[in-house]
């Protein structure tokens, strides 16, 4: 598997020459997979080696934090990439209201992955997810069990760390909170939490993790498998005092269930290589490689009997919201604008 990795400035390079920036990699998987990612290349390097060690067949991946939806609508007929991966449900739905994607037909797809994580036309299918929850400070907050509602009230004013409120994870959260509350009842419920804010959001999910530790904050926002990349993290062992420092909550277990982020996979409109990237999507969705998603990287796999990690299985286990997941997509443009509109990103004083 070949790797390139780009910035999220984009545009610039899209406009100065993309076609050529990356043609040697992708031209070594002329007969291979092209992979463009927003997914970290650790997170699927595993998966992907895996698939050509069964079938031979190579993969060159070019990754980025943004613009690959944008790059395959600009190059057009002439795209290299055959697939694209995405961590979230929004940018799925976003590639293909754009045009890029097409509908796969598949027998082995259509058994291996259940209804709600796929598109009902064929565009998108769903592989791993992983829980929105918030992390609590062990030593600083007594309850068990927490609600999205809650992280509203009054009695967190300072206490809870978040990242950006205009990252996709936290706009597929607000999109959430649309679905089931209405737009006005979402913009008080932002608006509450953004007083409660302990700093100006800022970092990844691990930050916030670390702002628990350190006594900024009481609560942090986050996916359940940070929990793992820090726990596991030998290199860095500062992040397992991070890990260690907070208890699991997952909110709304007692009624409609938890917000997951859902990673997905999706066939480029000109696939130059359709028949091997189709082959590497029935792949992606067996027990084999959601089995490496679940062990290697703590995820969820979507594929029904796939066992979870003995890690996440001790983290017990939570309902889903999927009735929030069927709609968000088509929520997240308001979800941002609602985030624009608060000034969510400009901290508590604001």
């Amino acid at each position: 598997m070949k790797v390139s990795t780009i910035g999220s400035d984009l545009a610039a390079a899209v406009l100065c020459g993309l076609m050529t920036i990356f043609a040697g990699s992708l031209a070594q998987g002329a007969q291979g997979v092209n992979i463009y990612s927003y997914r970290q290349p650790i997170l699927v390097k595993p998966v992907l080696e895996a698939f050509t060690a069964k079938t031979g067949i190579a993969t060159n991946v070019v990754f980025a934090n943004e613009g690959l939806i944008e790059r395959i609508a600009i190059e057009g007929r002439n795209s290299p990439a055959d697939l694209l991966l995405t961590r979230d449900i929004g940018r799925l739905s976003d590639a293909v209201r754009k045009g890029v994607s097409q509908a796969v037909v598949s027998e082995v797809l259509e058994q291996n992955i259940p209804s709600q994580y796929k598109d009902k036309q064929g565009h998108w299918f769903g592989l791993t997810h992983r829980g929105r929850i918030v992390f609590a400070s062990r030593e600083r907050v007594a309850q068990d069990t927490i609600t999205y509602e809650e992280l509203a009230d009054p009695k967190w004013r300072g206490k809870i760390c978040i990242r950006p409120g205009h990252h996709v994870y936290n706009v597929a959260l607000v999109a959430a909170m649309i679905a089931h509350h209405g737009e006005e009842k979402t913009e008080e419920w932002l608006r509450g939490l953004k007083a409660n804010l302990a700093r100006k959001p800022a970092g990844n999910d691990r930050a916030q993790v670390k702002g628990v530790y350190a006594s900024e904050c009481d609560l942090a926002v986050g996916n359940t498998y940070y929990m793992a990349l820090m726990m596991l993290n030998e290199k860095n062992p500062e992040q397992q005092k991070w890990a260690a420092s907070v208890k699991m909550l997952y909110p709304n277990t007692r009624d409609r269930g938890v917000h997951i982020i859902l990673s997905g996979m999706l066939l480029a409109k000109h696939a130059p290589n359709e028949a091997n990237a189709v082959r590497l999507m029935e792949f992606l969705g067996s027990d084999e490689a959601q089995r490496i998603f679940a062990q290697v990287n703590h995820e969820i796999p979507v594929k029904e009997g796939v066992a979870h990690s003995d890690l996440v299985k001790s983290w017990g286990t939570y309902k889903v919201d999927d009735f929030a997941l069927a709609s968000n997509a088509d929520l997240r443009k308001k979800a941002s604008e609602l985030v624009e509109k608060v000034a969510f990103d400009d901290g508590p004083e604001s």
